[in-house]
């Protein structure tokens, strides 16, 4: 089936293709099968970005990383990016930003995350992917099912907008496979996770978490935001856990 089938076509015959196979498998595929097309892994080299990453960098090393730098990172999100890139071998890292002129319009003083932070993320993280994404027909993502209730029912392969492709390689991992697949493979864990951060954001809008809170709950504490915007549903923007 031809790049020229439409997106929801392809994900329909991918799924069916691919359903039985691991994460593994569907990464291995994703990056070679003439339906996906031009693909690229993003990361926000997090707590668990370094599995997706070292799978990467074993089935090939060239693929395309995008690492959305919102200027607003904890200093040790970008030491371990660094980290990395050279441990893995990455061989083609791009450092994707929101241009000056947009964020001198809509930011000029780097407070907006202090009052709209649906806006900033958009200005410093969904557009930016987006206009980094253009040149490609696919990607792939860490999202894993049991992060959040918006993500439960999350396939191998997504129709975003009718545009690209999405491909979650690790929708059915579980934290435990994940703590399994780091220790098995001696891989470096981000240094704000022994500090009480299971997930990491940016550093105004993340928080440690206390023992039995879910995992996200330092991500816009005391909101409904659930998610920056980056992740589509039903073809809108997933904001404050529902689409947009």
């Amino acid at each position: 089936m031809p790049l020229s089938e439409p997106v929801q076509k392809r994900v329909v015959a991918l799924n069916a293709r691919y359903k039985h196979h691991g994460a593994t498998a569907v990464l291995e595929h994703a990056l070679k099968d003439a339906q996906v097309g031009k693909t690229a892994l993003v990361s926000s080299f997090g707590a668990e970005s370094v599995v997706l990453l070292h799978l990467v960098s074993v089935i090939d090393r060239t693929t395309p990383v995008l690492f959305i730098d919102t200027e607003m990172l904890f200093a040790e999100t970008l030491a371990y990016q660094q980290e990395l890139t050279e441990r893995l071998n990455l061989k083609d890292v791009r450092m994707i930003r929101a241009s000056d002129a947009a964020k001198q319009f809509e930011d000029p003083d780097g407070t907006l995350h202090q009052y709209n932070t649906d806006a900033c993320c958009s200005l410093r993280k969904t557009i930016p992917l987006q206009n980094a994404l253009k040149d490609f027909d696919a990607w792939i993502t860490g999202r894993k099912r049991y992060q959040a209730s918006t993500r439960a029912a999350i396939d191998f392969f997504e129709n975003e907008e009718d545009i690209r492709i999405k491909v979650n390689p690790l929708a059915h991992w579980t934290t435990a496979d994940l703590q399994d697949y780091m220790t098995e493979n001696r891989l470096p864990r981000h240094p704000l996770v022994a500090k009480g951060y299971p997930s990491i954001g940016c550093a105004p809008c993340t928080t440690p978490v206390k023992d039995g809170e879910d995992p996200r709950a330092g991500r816009w504490r005391n909101t409904n935001k659930t998610e920056c915007g980056i992740h589509f549903a039903d073809g809108k923007a997933v904001r404050n856990g529902q689409a947009a």
